[in-house]
């Protein structure tokens, strides 16, 4: 009944699944093509890796992921980041996502990604452990604070980090171009920049970090009093807070959990062992 071939990142395509995601997810007003353009198509770390499964040449669902680099116990490697998902209502409980997740993933071996990860919120996370084999990493850490909500020492990040993203000026500049929500960046003491992007809370800034500058882009920093959010994962003692407070889970709209799958072997990440933040996904 169904067919099923590798995500495109034309435009076409990229109209095509815009429409899905507008029956899909009708609030979900940022999934327009030219976002999808700037995820699928401009991301320095590659094209986009999924697959389509299609009914009569028509579109019935989507799964994507989109290449990252990885630090994976202390070594370079690429990686996918879970990402897009979309079954249209006529074709939902037909079990297509699962079917879409492990034909990108086996296309995703093929082309040497080592792994996949992602965040997912407490209605999708069983899934992805029950049918998918990924491994609940940890919850991520929501701490919300005046000023910047944290010190990192990132040599320390470096030295005991199983698992972190590793940006360059060229990934990070395309980050901050997000159609949708850029982000802002300043520059920090120890070499190291800071980042923040616009929440749904008004006034509220989400913070994250990177362990290197950016020459030739301007800061625009945000009024001291604003309130940072921090989204994310340290490894044990590597981060310092500093004037925040832990958001409690009754006051958050869902958990967010931070999984992962290999894609070479069976091993598992030390949850203490994580670096992750706002900027290593798509909470804004």
């Amino acid at each position: 009944m169904f067919d099923f071939q590798e995500s495109q990142c034309d435009d076409g395509a990229l109209q095509r699944y815009a429409t899905l995601f507008r029956i899909c997810f009708p609030n979900a007003s940022h999934l327009t093509p030219a976002y999808l353009r700037w995820l699928y198509h401009d991301n320095p770390c590659g094209h986009v890796v999924g697959m389509d499964a299609l009914v009569d040449g028509v579109l019935a669902a989507h799964y994507v992921c989109i290449p990252a680099v990885i630090n994976l116990q202390g070594v370079e490697a690429r990686a996918l980041l879970s990402l897009n998902t979309a079954t249209h209502p006529s074709y939902q409980g037909k079990g297509l996502f699962t079917k879409l997740a492990e034909l990108t993933y086996d296309l995703g071996r093929r082309m040497g990604f080592s792994s996949v990860y992602g965040v997912a919120n407490a209605n999708s996370t069983p899934g992805f452990l029950r049918k998918l084999g990924f491994q609940h990493v940890a919850c991520l850490d929501a701490r919300i604070g005046l000023g910047r909500p944290a010190s990192i020492d990132w040599d320390r990040v470096g030295r005991e980090a199983e698992f972190c993203r590793r940006w360059n000026s060229e990934q990070l500049q395309w980050r901050m171009r997000n159609p949708v929500n850029p982000l802002r960046f300043s520059r920090l003491d120890e070499g190291s920049s800071a980042f923040y992007a616009k929440t749904d809370k008004r006034g509220v800034m989400v913070w994250g970090e990177a362990p290197l500058a950016l020459d030739g882009v301007a800061e625009v920093r945000p009024s001291a009093f604003s309130p940072k959010l921090f989204l994310g994962l340290y490894p044990h003692g590597a981060a310092t807070r500093r004037l925040s407070i832990d958001i409690p889970s009754w006051m958050r709209p869902s958990p967010l959990n931070f999984i992962y799958r290999s894609l070479r072997e069976d091993h598992r990440i030390d949850p203490r062992a994580v670096s992750f933040n706002f900027m290593d996904f798509d909470a804004y």
